[in-house]
């Protein structure tokens, strides 16, 4: 595992819902910089998605140390 990587999953608790999120759609995004035009938004529309139901209450979220839990 790369020091950066590390350091990422490290620190991750220490960043918001918005920032991890942003920092998901940017290794994602960087995985294929010749991304279909049609899979970007259908990830948008789902990410906009999920906003909605964590923000209207629907789901509920998880902490980091959760997610660990479950791995």
């Amino acid at each position: 595992m790369s020091e950066a990587l590390k350091n990422l999953m490290a620190n991750i608790g220490q960043l918001s819902t918005k920032e991890k999120a942003l920092a998901a759609h940017c290794l994602l995004s960087a995985m294929d910089s010749n991304s279909d035009d049609d899979v970007e938004k259908e990830w948008t529309i789902q990410a906009e998605q999920r906003s909605e139901e964590l923000e209207s209450g629907k789901v509920e979220p998880l902490t980091w140390a959760q997610i660990k839990q479950k791995l």
